[in-house]
């Protein structure tokens, strides 16, 4: 895993992008938006993003934009791949996540 500072303001995830990574919230606040632009959701230190795209539909299914300064764990899906045999409880707890999310 690697860290990434984000700056308030900035798009974390955009909506449509292919995914590469799933990140999880160390520091920090970010909105989940509409196609609108409207908040559907905050998400804070101990949420998961972007793991629909890595284990669903491999597209962005939300742009999220940092309410505040953030420090996030990045797993690249590479990284992923590797260790999902070793740690099944880890692919199923993201792939029931992103499917609850998923079906809002």
């Amino acid at each position: 895993m690697s860290e990434v500072e984000v700056e308030a303001g900035a798009k974390v995830i955009t909506l449509d992008d292919y995914g590469t990574a799933i990140y999880f919230i160390e520091q920090g606040e970010a909105d989940v938006l509409t196609d609108g632009g409207e908040s559907t959701q905050t998400l804070g230190p101990g949420d998961t993003l972007g793991e629909i795209a890595l284990l669903v539909t491999g597209q962005r299914t939300a742009t999220v934009v940092a309410r505040t300064p953030m420090r996030l764990l990045s797993l690249s899906g590479q990284d992923f791949e590797r260790i999902r045999a070793r740690v099944p409880e880890l692919e199923r707890s993201l792939r029931r996540l992103g499917v609850e999310r998923a079906s809002r």
